[in-house]
């Protein structure tokens, strides 16, 4: 066991406890935990109780530390900790776990935390709900590792229904064990359709890009399941539409020619596929186009704030068939 500084960070409570539990384990290895482990979670602690524990001097030599739930604290209460970082002992391994979601602001206390932990020559390392390419193979470890196999069909209904719910996914494959039995199957889509339940939820981008290519019905089935499927308030999946309106905005008329100057138009790093579609969506759209989903989705945000009776779920479906099915 050597010291190392890592911070796993993530939304999804599931993967971010399998992750901080593998870290754990790779951290402690052979050794006695109730002689290394000093584990912090809850509210029942301090930031500054986690940077004491780490300039403690044990009779066991190497240390582990682990600090979880670090999202409830304010920068200031944070402030002990990420002095700590940069005086971090060589025998402690120092493990901190922050559940939600990330911020580009500066004085946001995860911004603060993620740079003192690259400062200081740790590792960031986000554990976020797999997406695309990713969520196949995701599933598929996931039908591995669970004791049982499903047929092709079977896995893809699996994933349709279920969407991006992390935890759904393990609960489902843990009941068709218990109930068929390690080691059963190949279980086609028949079997396992009974234990599935409502649609799941679909990450935002599923929601967006029926939008842009102007999917009525798909549009409007993956609000639903955003909301019923997946719990994100009204409120939040109108944030997301508001967000996707105002980049194609900052895009029309900038004179943006490719995806690496709307990349950069967008402040965006990394890859520039998501520069891409918002410029491809920009020129499906036009100017006119743009505005018009805007004002759109500004009267809903006062209609969901109280100006009509409506039911909340029926105002972003009417929002969203609105902004699908552009006028001719």
């Amino acid at each position: 066991m050597s010291g190392h500084l890592l911070l796993l960070r993530g939304v999804d409570p599931g993967l971010l406890g399998d992750a901080a539990s593998a870290a754990v384990d790779a951290a402690v290895g052979d050794a006695e935990r109730s002689e290394v482990l000093d584990d912090y979670r809850g509210e029942d602690y301090t930031p500054g109780a986690v940077a004491m524990s780490c300039g403690t001097v044990s009779m066991f030599g190497d240390r582990v530390v682990v600090a979880r739930d670090l999202q409830q604290f304010a920068l200031d209460d944070l402030s002990p900790l990420v002095q700590a970082l940069g005086e971090l002992p060589d025998d402690v391994s120092l493990i901190l776990v922050w559940e939600g979601a990330t911020s580009r602001r500066k004085s946001d206390p995860l911004t603060v935390l993620t740079d003192a932990v690259t400062a200081a020559g740790g590792t960031v390392t986000a554990c976020d709900p797999p997406s695309g390419k990713g969520a196949a193979a995701w599933l598929g470890e996931q039908v591995a590792s669970s004791g049982i196999s499903l047929t092709r069909r079977a896995e893809s209904e699996l994933a349709s229904r279920l969407g991006d719910d992390v935890a759904r996914v393990r609960d489902v494959l843990s009941q068709l064990r218990a109930v068929f039995g390690a080691g059963a199957g190949p279980l086609d889509a028949d079997e396992v359709e009974p234990f599935l339940g409502e649609a799941g939820g679909v990450p935002p981008w599923d929601l967006t890009d029926a939008i842009d290519r102007g999917d009525v019905a798909t549009a409007v089935t993956n609000v639903r399941r955003m909301v019923f499927g997946g719990g994100r308030h009204p409120l939040q999946v109108l944030a997301t539409l508001q967000s996707h309106y105002e980049k194609l905005a900052r895009l029309d008329g900038s004179g943006a020619r490719d995806e690496r100057e709307a990349a950069a138009v967008l402040g965006l790093k990394g890859s520039t596929f998501p520069a891409r579609k918002a410029l491809a969506g920009v020129r499906r759209l036009g100017g006119p186009g743009v505005r018009r989903g805007l004002r759109l989705v500004a009267a809903a945000d006062v209609d969901l704030r109280g100006r009509t009776a409506q039911p909340p779920e029926s105002v972003l479906e009417v929002l969203v068939a609105r902004l699908a099915a552009r006028p001719r």
